[in-house]
């Protein structure tokens, strides 16, 4: 048998080689070809994996001389560098390595708050300036002081370990953190507004999604308690960067710490000159241990594929066969919007997750149906979830997820029910396949026969007459044009659903409209 071939094109540890080495697998290390794309489009014909960091850009041209590439594994978490629907395209599985440098992130974030709490940084300017300013500078302990989390998944969960560990009250704002696992980390589960009026220092560790992008706008940064203390470590944009300068500069921000920016490299930015700012160069991830960290995780992950087949982290799809992967496919993607219409809609923490495979669809391989219905539930609010890592990545926040399986029991061959229970509320949604499409066939126990579209309207309401013709009304006077209308009601004058596919995005003033007429439950804009 011959050994595979692995290329390294960037800085990585020697640890890494050793390795693959270890583990039966060819390596060659050649750094040098991040920076040279046509070299290593020349040569990347002969190779089984490829592993990097940043510099490498893998793009169309490189994969399309990649014949024989199976696995391209990423040293870090970022796959911004490589094309990741050409390399799914080609069959390439794309890996990342996203818990690698957790702890050195979680480390970082604390530091910077002890650098707020002491303004060790201007002290150490004052000081080296021969000045010896000891009353200028007067600090606060943060013994006793509340920590408030906004993310509180794997690195913000270590976060709150420490500030636990540093005698801090700790409160976390994160939906998808259940109660339990709170307790298990001895943090208060709170709601945004609450953490925006208790905490003494804030640090962020969400991901930058929608529903997160300035999560600390100007509104949200007036209802801070005065005095706050924010930190960054996660992402740019998750504050808002003018609004927290104007904070600052009245006094009601106490200071600020940030690693990340909205534009980076940052040359300039409104935060910098203040003299309560901190701020460093993206450095969350960089520590001798984390970097030694990735190398070893992708180095690892590659040589298991490569050997063994098994798939870790993988961000384009789960391990499937070729003969599985005609049958799979169509389900593959009704499960993942299946999850993502219940994620769209759930807006309180995750508690229980129940998805039941009735029919043919239940002697297929369900773990990675699963995993996508997990992923597209979780996505909403965690983007860099993928079909591999979204089941780890519910398990860390404690949801539990249960399978069933069962024969037809109605009119479907086969059909996928996902049941979702959150803090306040169970939602269901049912789907199959018809001729290779997905289609969703109930909201909730009531029937509704719709295609996903890629802009859909869904609304809740009460069975009364003159519902749709206002709502249809409202959408023309939008001048939104509808593609798909479906409806169902459980009983006469009961509780109804409607599913609408349209042509564009709805704006939030028409949603606002539909949410105000009569009779209206919920109304929500999806995306598929």
């Amino acid at each position: 048998m011959t050994k595979p071939r692995v290329l390294i094109s960037d800085a990585l540890s020697p640890a890494a080689v050793a390795i693959f080495r270890e583990r039966g697998v060819d390596v060659d290390f050649r750094p040098e070809l991040g920076k040279d794309k046509d070299k290593l489009a020349e040569i990347i014909g002969d190779y089984d994996g490829l592993a990097i960091r940043s510099a490498t850009k893998v793009t169309p041209k490189i994969l399309e001389n990649a014949k024989r590439l199976k696995v391209i594994g990423r040293a870090g978490i970022g796959v911004d560098n490589v094309d990741i629907p050409a390399a799914t395209a080609r069959g390439v599985i794309v890996m990342n390595t996203p818990f690698g440098n957790s702890i050195t992130t979680a480390e970082h974030a604390i530091a910077l708050m002890f650098a707020l709490a002491r303004e060790i940084p201007a002290a150490d300017a004052s000081t080296q300036a021969g000045k010896w300013e000891k009353n200028r500078f007067m600090g606060v302990e943060i013994t006793g002081k509340t920590l408030g989390v906004i993310g509180c998944g794997n690195i913000g969960g270590i976060v709150a370990e420490r500030g636990v560990g540093l005698r801090m009250r700790v409160i976390a704002f994160d939906p998808f953190l259940t109660p339990e696992r709170a307790l298990d980390l001895g943090v208060e589960k709170v709601e945004l507004e609450d953490l925006l009026a208790r905490a003494d220092f804030i640090t962020l560790h969400t991901p930058m999604t929608p529903q997160t992008k300035n999560i600390l706008s100007a509104e949200n940064l007036a209802k801070t308690k005065k005095g706050v203390r924010v930190i960054n470590c996660a992402r740019g944009g998750l504050v808002d960067e003018v609004a927290l300068r104007a904070a600052l500069d009245s006094g009601h921000v106490a200071g600020a710490a940030f690693d990340v920016f909205v534009e980076e490299p940052a040359k300039t930015n409104p935060l910098f000159g203040h003299p309560n700012v901190v701020a460093t160069p993206h450095l969350g991830a960089s520590t001798n241990e984390a970097q030694e960290n990735v190398a070893l995780q992708v180095a690892d992950q590659m040589s298991e594929y490569l050997m063994r087949g098994a798939i870790s982290n993988a961000v384009n799809f789960p391990s499937i066969t070729a003969e599985e992967a005609p049958k799979l496919k169509p389900y593959i993607a009704l499960a993942e919007k299946l999850g993502s219409f219940a994620g769209q809609l759930t807006e309180t923490g995750l508690k229980k997750v129940t998805i039941a495979y009735e029919g043919h669809v239940a002697d297929l391989k369900i773990k990675a149906l699963t995993s996508a219905a997990i992923a597209g539930l979780l996505r909403p609010m965690l983007s860099d979830v993928n079909v591999v890592s979204a089941p780890a990545v519910a398990k860390e926040r404690g949801v539990v997820i249960e399978e069933v399986k069962r024969d037809a029991q109605g009119e479907y061959e086969s059909l996928i029910t996902l049941s979702v229970v959150t803090e306040k509320q169970e939602r269901s949604v049912a789907g199959t396949v018809h001729d290779g499409r997905p289609r969703i066939v109930a909201i909730k126990g009531i029937d509704v026969d719709a295609d996903f579209m890629p802009s859909m309207i869904y609304v809740s309401n009460e069975d009364k007459p003159g519902f749709i013709g206002r709502f249809a009304g409202l959408l023309g006077d939008a001048q939104i044009n509808i593609a798909t209308f479906a409806l169902g009601r459980d009983t006469q004058g009961g509780s109804a659903v409607a599913l609408v596919g349209v042509d564009g995005d709805v704006p939030e003033k028409v949603l606002t409209e539909v949410q105000a007429l009569p009779g209206v439950k919920q109304a929500k804009a999806l995306k598929f």
